[in-house]
């Protein structure tokens, strides 16, 4: 296998070389390429290197999926080349041109959240070992019982999984003012303002074990702990705040100044008018996605479980990891994540069986990768290499998703975290669930394969491409 360094040269060479890159980033799996010339790209090229699980066009950039961790080490060797475009922020303002508004917006709120998730998914996997530990079967072996374990072992486990959620707030507001230009800290600030334990705690309020404090008689002001659509419109609003005190104090009073101003003006517009409106919005959005996942008859996991890799190739399904923070945060569990897992794994079913059925040694060495791949959890290699070139996979992955995700719902699976899926996310499920779990991903992966295997891929769709 080639190494980083060969695979960066040869991802140079591929899009047309250096002159042709207009600009070159990165998200969490994929390189993101911006080209001068699209008539310069070897596609083929491409995806005939190693480690490159898929590629397509997308948003005005050419996008090459590595997965988690290697597009990191491949972005740095490119870099290490002398290959550099324009600047990383340049890229966004380029790509905000590209799309639809709606689109542009749901990117945005992804750039926001992407350096979240990893502390996000670390918290579920503490709830699931907490879980796992926590079962009386398993202490038993150890010659246990559940009111044998110490106060201060919960409390150890109670800052490991309460933490993030506790000071959301403060990572999305700081996340925000980076998107947006600001100065980050100041945005970690204004997000830790928001959660201070000078306020009534937003859980002890919605227990009704604290009251609002009412100011002018009718503002209700309280923490806003686990709280996002606040610090995330106060992440906006402070950063063009801040971008326009920059322009105007000079700058031998800026560092006293601009801070001063930016806080005392963000945190009295989120106290006093944001906050108190966003939450009832965030509200609202809850209920929505509450009784969607309450729909009797399993009809939530089916409709979901359809259509959710539909949205994924739409690029806006970063809206749902706001949606699942919002499940964890009011319900203390997620059963969203099931019903997702059961599609990502059925695309990895259908992209399976187009690699056992195709007699073709090429598209077996992508459909391979892609199917460990969507297992591991990202499906754009099974999607965009595999099953949308061919059509009727995809529409089986589909249907598979649908019948595992309709199984999640019957069984009422709860994740206890976020953002791992198929067999990482089994880790969310270590409190009982894991055997029902395993057999959702199976019937999402079973059906996808054999409706894939008998119906939806033959050697005629090969000789058409």
């Amino acid at each position: 296998m080639s190494s980083n360094e060969e695979i960066a040269k040869q991802v140079v060479k591929a899009v047309g070389g250096e002159e042709n890159i207009q600009s070159i980033a990165h998200c969490a799996t994929r390189l993101r390429v911006m080209v001068h010339d699209h008539e310069k790209v070897d596609v083929d090229g491409v995806e005939d290197i190693d480690k490159v699980k898929g590629a397509f066009y997308n948003s005005g950039q050419y996008q090459i999926i590595f997965g988690t961790g290697t597009v990191n080490r491949i972005y740095e060797e490119v870099t290490n080349q002398g290959v550099t475009g324009t600047t990383k922020s340049e890229m966004k303002e380029e790509s905000k041109q590209q799309g639809n508004r709606f689109q542009r917006a749901i990117r945005t709120f992804g750039d926001v959240f992407v350096p979240i998730i990893p502390v996000l998914v670390a918290t579920g996997l503490f709830m699931g070992v907490r879980g796992l530990v926590t079962q009386e079967q398993i202490l038993t072996l150890f010659g246990m019982a559940p009111e044998n374990i110490s106060e201060n072992f919960i409390l150890f486990t109670q800052v490991l999984t309460d933490t993030a959620f506790v000071f959301l707030p403060a990572l999305v507001a700081w996340s925000t003012f980076r998107v947006f230009g600001g100065t980050p800290v100041l945005g970690l600030v204004l997000g830790l303002m928001l959660v201070s334990p000078s306020l009534p705690n937003a859980w002890e309020v919605a227990g009704g074990t604290a009251e609002p404090l009412q100011f002018l008689g009718f503002i209700p002001v309280i923490g806003y702990q686990g709280s996002v659509l606040p610090a995330f419109f106060a992440g906006i609003v402070g950063a063009k705040v801040e971008k326009f005190f920059r322009k105007r104090v000079p700058e031998a009073l800026d560092l006293i100044v601009t801070p001063f101003l930016v806080l005392l003006i963000m945190i009295t517009l989120s106290l006093f008018a944001l906050g108190p409106i966003l939450h009832i919005v965030e509200g609202w959005i809850f209920d929505g996605t509450r009784t969607l996942l309450e729909l009797p008859f399993g009809l939530s996991g089916l409709i979901i479980g359809f259509f959710n890799q539909i949205i994924v190739i739409t690029g806006v399904h970063h809206i749902f990891n706001f949606l699942e923070i919002q499940l964890l945060e009011n319900l203390g569990y997620n059963p969203f994540n099931p019903i997702v897992t059961a599609a990502m794994a059925a695309q990895g079913g259908a992209a399976l069986a187009v690699g056992v059925k195709t007699k073709k040694a090429k598209m077996k060495a992508l459909a391979y990768p892609s199917t460990l791949s969507a297992f591991l959890g990202i499906t754009e290699p099974a999607i965009f290499g595999v099953n949308l070139r061919y059509g009727k996979p995809f529409i089986m992955g589909l249907i598979g998703g649908g019948a595992g995700g309709f199984l999640a719902s019957i069984l009422g699976l709860k994740a206890t975290g976020m953002a791992i899926t198929v067999i990482p996310g089994a880790l969310l499920y270590l409190n009982e669930q894991i055997i029902w779990y395993i057999v959702v991903n199976l019937v999402g992966i079973t059906v996808a394969f054999v409706l894939t295997y008998l119906f939806g891929f033959d050697e005629k769709m090969e000789e058409n491409m």
